[in-house]
């Protein structure tokens, strides 16, 4: 510290390895300050609770309330999981009848191609 002369701006001050250098009173004040800690969900969606404040207003109970929240997204799979096996006997239906109609228009001759168009009229 012998050193270094004085300054009237400038402070001296001792660094962490030892050494004196000068530094600014002013940049010496900086406080060091936590970093804020943000806890935040990226990826869900903010909750929707229209639906149940809108029934605990009206007098409904708040054990109905839990319920439609707990049962209705499983009401909405159900019926989902219905539709796509009622889309796929359909299919199946749909499948059956085109192939039996090709076989009764090729093995049955004049006749069953008759017949093919009969029960094709009957349907219109």
């Amino acid at each position: 510290m012998d050193q270094l002369p004085a300054s009237r701006t400038l402070t001296v001050v001792q660094l962490p390895d030892g050494t004196y250098t000068y530094a600014d009173p002013a940049a010496l004040q900086v406080q060091q300050v936590a970093p804020q800690i943000v806890h935040q969900h990226i990826h869900h969606a903010p909750p929707d609770r229209t639906v149940q404040r809108i029934a605990l207003g009206s007098g409904v109970g708040a054990g109905t309330v839990a319920a439609g929240v707990y049962f209705g997204p499983l009401l909405v799979g159900v019926l989902t999981a219905m539709a796509a096996n009622l889309a796929l006997l359909a299919l199946i239906a749909a499948v059956c009848v085109w192939g039996i109609v090709t076989v009764v228009r090729s093995v049955g001759g004049s006749d069953g191609k008759a017949a093919a168009k009969r029960a094709g009229r009957k349907g219109r």
